[in-house]
Order: structure tokens, then sequence, then C-alpha cells
């Protein structure tokens, strides 16, 4: 600061203001009004200091000195009332503001300008400012001025009054205000506004005699908001011809809309061009706004290593970058990558906002990071700003969803303070998923209560949750709800039609799918004919789905996979591979789907050959798909091939559970029961968890062994160990194992022992354990009980007799036989 010598205290406070030192301002005056008697500030000085309260907010301050002002004679004077109302206008103090506007005997352009702007500025007084516009119009004192335009446009964006808006734009053209920049440069963001970017803001662009690089970046953002990307494209390579340079916020909106063409129309080379364009000019190669666009440009077509080697040299880094990295590594599916990076953003101090949280909780779900999740749980708790933001409460809604953990989401959706939309579909969707019917029932009453409108991805939860639960009948209440609420029209309406012609389908109402898919016509697409073939694959009915197929248009892979389907599951196995070798002389190449569908035509067609084909197209078209690998490793064991079945299960990389009990239920059904327990031991050693499908498999592999014991063994350990409640089909298999081995009595003590009624099937399979040893007084005991449970199988009857005959009890034969007759039973000849 100069001494004071050399200039007035007036003179040093005008020129800080001038500098935007607004603090100093404050100080300074102050400081001089309370040490200097003698001081007494000119108009020009009062005007600076009300500048600076406006500038810093400082209301209270500015209030004080109202007061000064008038004693000191100087609010007379035009700088410094216009001073004091853009200081009221500005810190929202309108009824002041307006006293102040009221007074006035003669207002010009300036003054209406301060008060209008501060209206415009609150963005809560917008009608206020709409009606201060036309009160200004219509008195005709003094005419809009580019700077009044440029403050109204906005709020008639903002409002939705195009019409308004329109009225606007024609007093401007009749003024000639058009060409004014700031005039032509808020016509653009209006129009951008209302969606017409094509016709008004380019026409509007179009009449700016001196465009600067504000207008450009306006009618480009523009054009990318409204998703016209390849012409905010063309706008932008025709600025390059101008001889106005692109500043960072020019980059920073084409780099996105070059990350939205995708591979098709070269988004990589687009970007790249630009990123070439950038690193030529230095200034903007050190904006951190366009490292950022650029790292994410390259985050979203891909190129992890290119954004990773940006984002490394970054000089300063703001949360902005982290955000966009670990963003980027989760669009990728580099979830360790997003968690790693995460955890350095913490080790720095630096504090993670919304957008950070809701881009690492997916990681940490998908890369099993259960711990983690639940540490970010507890920073969200401790800090209510994120608590409050349902986007985070929906993540963690999300998270623990895929965790499987419905009570710690529903308790995490409880406590999002303003549910939105999002928040109450993720519940719906989660207890639909896993079972919670009653919980999804009160939810949904409880949505509604709220007096939320249903969505098209509520209505696919609801029409998921009938299918489930209730059958047809919910599914029918359901449709004549989107029927009243007119949910099959818009862009959501064919998917909807097509759940909801899938829901009958699967509900066995075939009569309903169809008059849904008659009624169609208009709205039906590929989808809709794909989802009425699924109907009747589900239905059994081939010649109907054939009918569908031949009237299509237009087909894709999963048309040819489902009618496949529909040859392989209703004995048609050569006509299935034809519509299969068909399919390639298409040009189509089978994905996962169809091989699926194929390889039970290997098993069928016991064609070893075939089934090697598939493997072998497998391999080059690098499917990794476990499923895949466990129908592939089944249809080996079917065919015979026991060895190739272990070949290939020794060589997944992905041993899970469907692995395991495909190799398992190979060695079962060929008698190998130690190879058997020998897989399932590998598989508890590798810390898979065991369902109710791999316990039958391997108790059926003991019980075709004989290997009684280990089958016990493996039978007790189900609640125990591994907490599976076994089922009726478990206690079959204990039965068929102990019958098997010889231990008829233990078997028989095991059924009348078991917790739930036996069925007909284990009482069957015990008849036929007491025939095949010849113990007839028991046998006849669990006859009783069969011919109660199910007395209408002559099979058993037969195998009654048949065991009578073994031990020449003929008497037992014809009393057998006289109860045939009596029920009127007739045994098929040979069977």
């Amino acid at each position: 600061m100069l001494p004071l010598d050399f200039m007035s205290w007036s003179s040093m406070i005008r020129n800080l203001c001038l500098n935007a030192k607004h603090q100093e301002v404050l100080s300074l005056f102050v400081q001089k009004l309370q040490c200097s008697s003698g001081f007494k500030p000119e108009s020009h000085t009062f005007a600076a200091v009300f500048k600076s309260c406006a500038a810093l907010f400082a209301i209270n301050l500015g209030k004080a000195l109202q007061g000064y002002a008038v004693k000191q004679g100087e609010l007379a004077c035009q700088s410094v009332y216009k001073g004091l109302l853009n200081l009221y206008a500005k810190c929202g103090a309108f009824d002041e503001c307006w006293k102040l506007f009221e007074q006035l005997d003669h207002r010009d352009v300036v003054t209406w300008n301060i008060i209008l702007s501060g209206y415009c500025g609150s963005q809560i007084h917008d009608t206020k400012a709409m009606r201060l516009f036309v009160k200004m119009h219509a008195e005709g004192e003094v005419k809009p001025s580019a700077i009044t335009i440029a403050s109204i446009l906005p709020v008639c964006a903002r409002v939705g009054q195009g019409v308004f808006g329109k009225s606007i734009h024609s007093h401007i053209m009749k003024s000639g205000l058009g060409r004014e920049t700031l005039v032509g440069n808020a016509l653009i963001s209006m129009y951008a506004k209302f969606g017409q970017p094509q016709y008004d803001a380019y026409a509007a662009f179009n009449s700016i005699i001196h465009k600067d690089v504000v207008s450009w970046n306006a009618i480009i953002s523009a054009f990318a908001e409204n998703n016209l990307m390849f012409d905010a494209l063309q706008l932008f390579s025709l600025m390059l011809e101008e001889p106005i340079e692109p500043n960072y916020i020019t980059i920073s909106c084409i780099l996105p809309v070059c990350a939205s063409f995708g591979g098709k129309y070269g988004s990589y080379r687009f970007g790249k061009g630009i990123h070439g364009f950038v690193q030529r000019r230095t200034k903007l190669m050190e904006d951190i706004s366009v490292c950022n666009a650029l790292m994410n440009l390259y985050l979203r077509v891909g190129q992890m290593e290119k954004a990773e080697i940006l984002f490394s040299h970054l000089k300063q880094r703001d949360l902005v970058s982290w955000n966009t990295i670990i963003s980027g590594y989760s669009l990728n599916d580099e979830w360790l990558e997003a968690v790693g990076h995460f955890c350095k953003l913490l080790c720095l101090g630096i504090e993670p906002d919304s957008v950070t949280l809701i881009s690492v909780l997916p990681s940490c779900a998908y890369s099993q990071n259960l711990r983690m999740g639940k540490m970010i749980h507890g920073y969200i708790l401790r800090h209510p700003i994120l608590s409050e933001d349902s986007t985070v409460g929906n993540a963690l809604v999300s998270f623990y969803t895929k965790f499987y953990d419905v009570k710690s989401a529903f308790h995490s959706f409880s406590l999002i303070s303003s549910k939105d939309l999002i928040s109450w579909n993720s519940m719906l969707n989660a207890f639909a998923e896993f079972g919670n019917y009653t919980q999804f029932l009160l939810l949904l009453d409880w949505m509604l209560r709220e007096r939320f409108k249903p969505d098209h991805f509520t209505i696919l939860s609801i029409i998921s949750f009938c299918i489930t639960v209730s059958g047809g009948w919910k599914v029918k209440e359901t449709h004549c709800y989107l029927v009243r609420a007119c949910l099959f029209e818009g862009d959501s309406g064919p998917t909807i039609l097509n759940a909801l012609l899938d829901a009958y389908s699967k509900c066995g109402n075939i009569d309903y799918a169809l008059k849904i898919f008659e009624s169609s016509s208009g709205k039906r697409n590929l989808v809709t004919c794909n989802s009425m073939i699924s109907c009747y694959v589900n239905c059994k009915s081939p010649s109907d789905a054939l009918t569908i197929f031949a009237g299509m248009s237009e087909t894709d892979l999963t048309t040819w996979n489902l009618m496949i389907r529909v040859y392989a599951e209703n004995n048609s196995p050569r006509d299935a591979l034809s519509l299969f070798r068909r399919l390639q002389t298409e040009g189509m190449k089978p994905d996962v789907v169809t091989i699926m569908s194929v390889l039970p035509l290997c098993n069928e067609m016991a064609s070893l050959r075939l089934l090697k084909e598939c493997h072998g197209y497998s391999i080059r078209s690098c499917f990794e798909d476990v499923y895949l690998d466990g129908a592939l490793l089944d249809a080996y064991a079917k065919c015979g091939v026991v060895g190739c079945a272990y070949k290939l299960f020794q060589s997944s990389s992905q041993k899970d559970l469907v692995m395991f009990t495909s190799m398992i239920s190979g060695y079962a059904m060929h008698g190998m029961g130690e190879e058997a327990l020998k897989v399932f031991t590998n598989m508890l050693e590798s810390g898979v968890k065991p369902d109710h499908v791999v316990m039958t498999s391997i108790l059926s592999a003991c019980s075709h062994t004989g290997l009684v014991d280990q089958g016990l063994d493996i039978f007790h350990s189900m609640e125990e160990v591994n907490h599976i409640k076994p089922t009726m089909e478990h206690y079959a298999c204990v039965v068929d194992l102990l019958a098997r081995g010889g231990r008829i009595v233990d078997a028989y003590s095991f059924v009348i022992r078991m917790p739930i009624e036996p069925d007909a099937n284990i009482w069957g399979a015990l008849l036929g354990a007491c025939k095949t040893h010849h113990e007839v007084e028991l046998g006849r005991v669990v006859a009783e009980q069969l011919f109660e449970t199910k007395a209408d199988d002559i099979g058993n009857y037969v195998v009654m007799s048949n065991l009578y005959a073994a031990d020449a009890k003929w008497d037992g034969v014809l009393e057998v036989r006289k109860l045939m007759k009596e029920k009127e039973f007739k045994k098929p000849p040979g069977q």
C-alpha cells in the first residue's frame, strides 16, 4: 500500500474497490471513520463502499452506513443511491429495495436493471421479476437495455414461459438488440432450455454480429443438452475455423459429446484429436476442468491406461478428479482399482462427497468388500448432509441388496429423509427378488399412501411379484391398473407390454397372453414377438411358436435360440439341429445361450461329435461362462465320457457351485461314488457352500455305490454344519441309501422317524427294497402305508404281488390280485 502522503483516503478506497479488494475497502473505511474525526467521505467513496458491501453481502454494515450517508446528505447523489439499491437487491432485502425504488422521482435504465436483476437472481421471485419487466415496458419511461434482456430471459427459461420469452424476442428484433452479443447469448440459453436449439437458438446465434467465445459455448452446449451430438461436433469444427479460440468451458463441453458417440462414430478418434488440440495450448492443458473432462472421455471409451496417465500427471487434483477416476474404474468393472483409489483419497485427508460414495459403493459390492461398504455407511451416518442425500441412501440400499442383506437394505431405506421414486423401486425390487412378499405389499401400500405414482420400473417389480406369489389373478389386477393409468403409452409402453405378456405366459394363461399379443399390433416390436414365442415354449406349443416365427419380418439371435429350444424340448432334435445349422448360414454367430440350447441335443442323440464341435466353438469364441462350463461337463458325463468331463472340470479357472455340482452328478450317474466324494471334499475345502442340489447329487452317488456310512455322515452334516434343512428329496436319497445297502429295517425306522410326512416316492422306494431283499412282512407294512398314500398307482400293487410270489406266498398274491380287481386296475402287458 502506498503511503498516505501520496493519495487521499478516498482515492485509496475507490482504487481498492476497482481492484475487487472489498474486504480491505470496508476495513479501511471503518478504521478511518473511527480514528479520524475530520474524515468526511465524498459521494464516490460512499458508492465504492456500498459496492463492496454488496460484493461481501454485508447488509448490516450497509444499513448502518445508510444512516451515516443520509446525515452527510450524500444519499441525494445518484451513484450513492444506486449503490445502496444494488446492495439491498443483491442481498435479497427486497422490501427495503422496493421502498428506495419507489422514492425515486426519475428512474433510469440502470435503476430498473438493478432491481430487476435482484429479483431475477433470487430464483424465488421469478413471477415478481416478470411483472416488474412488464411494468417497465408498459410505463415506457425507459427502454430495456441488453442487460435488462439478459436478466429476464433466464427467468422465462426457469418458469417454462416460452410464450413470454418469444414475446420478449419479438421486442428484441424490433429494437435491434438481437445483434447484441449479450442478448444473443441469453436467447440461445433460453431456447436450449425449451428444447429448440436447432431452430430458434440457432437463429438467435446467427443474428449475433460479434460472436464471442460465450456465444459459441452457449450454442454448442445447447445442442449437446438436447442430444444433438453430431450437430454440436459440427459447430465445434466451425468454431475452430473462426479467429475465436475455444476456452476451457468449450473443451469441457465438447469432450462428453465425443464420448457419447461410441465406437460406431469413432469417439476415441474425435477425443484424441481434441486432446492433441489441447496439448498444443499450455493454458488449456493446465486447466484442471479440461483434464478431468479428458479423463472422463478416456474412461467412458474404456481407455483406462490413458486416463490413469492423465491422472498421475495432474499437478493439482480436486475432488472432481478423484470422482472421475473412481467412477471410471467402476464403470469399466475394475472394482478393486476403484476401491483402491478411494482408499488413496482417504489417506490424503480429502473428504468424499455424495458423487464419490455412489461411485465406490457398487465397486465394494461387486468386489465383495462388505467391510469397506460398512465403513462408508458409518462415515455417511456421521455426516448429516450425506445422510439426507437420497442418491446416497439409494446406493446403500443397492449395496446391501447385492449382499442379500435385506434387513440392512430396509434400514438404510428407512433413514432416507426425502425418498424419491428410485428409493421405493430399489426396495420393492429387493423384497420381490428375495421373497419378502408380505413386506413387498406393505411397502407398496406405504408408497401409494405417500402419493408416489408408480413408473414402469415399479410396474416391472409388481409384475415379477405377481408371477412368483399369486399367479394369474394378481397379474390381471396389475393389467387393469395399467390400462386405467394409461401406462402402455409412451416410450416405456412396449417394455411393460412385453413384461405383462411374459407374466401371463409364466402363469400358464396362454389365452390372455395371445390377446395382448394380438392387440399390440401397433406397438409390437421384436421383443414382443420373442416374448410370445417364449410363451409358447413354456406352454409346450411348438406349432404356434413356429407360426409366430414364420410371420416375423425381423429376427435376432434371441429368436433363433428360442426356436431351437422349442424343438429341443419337444422331442424334435433333428429339427432343432437343422435350425442351428440354418442360423449359421444366415450369418449369425451362436452365443452362450445357443450352445446351451444345443447341448441337450448332444445328450438326446448321443452325439459325442456334435458335443465336441460345440466345445471347440466355445473355446474359439472365448466364451467364459461358468454355466456353460457346467453344461458342457454335464453333457460329457451323460454321453459317457467321464474322463473328458473331469479334464474340463480341472481346467476350469472358476470352480463355483455349478461346476462342482455337475462333476459330482456326473460321477453319481456312472456309479463312481469314491470320485464323487473326493470332489465334494475338495468343494468344501475350497470354501464353496453346498446347496440342496449338490447335497442330492452326493447322496445319490453314495447310494449307487454302497457308501452307506459316508452318505449318512453327509446327511447329518446338512443341518448341523451347512445349515441346510433336508427336503423330501434328501430323505428319499437316505432311504434309498439304506435300502440299497441291505439295511431295510434301518430304512424303515428312518422313515417313521422323519419330521415330515413321507410321500409315495419314499414308501415306493422302501417297498422296492423289500422286494429285492425278500422282506415280506416289512413289505406288507410298507405296502399298507403306500396304498393309503397313493392308492391309484397300479405299479405298487404289482411290486407287492411280485414280493409275495418271490417268497411263494401265494395267498398274498391272490389277496393283492383281488384288491386290484376290486379297484378295477388292469396291468398293461409287458409293463
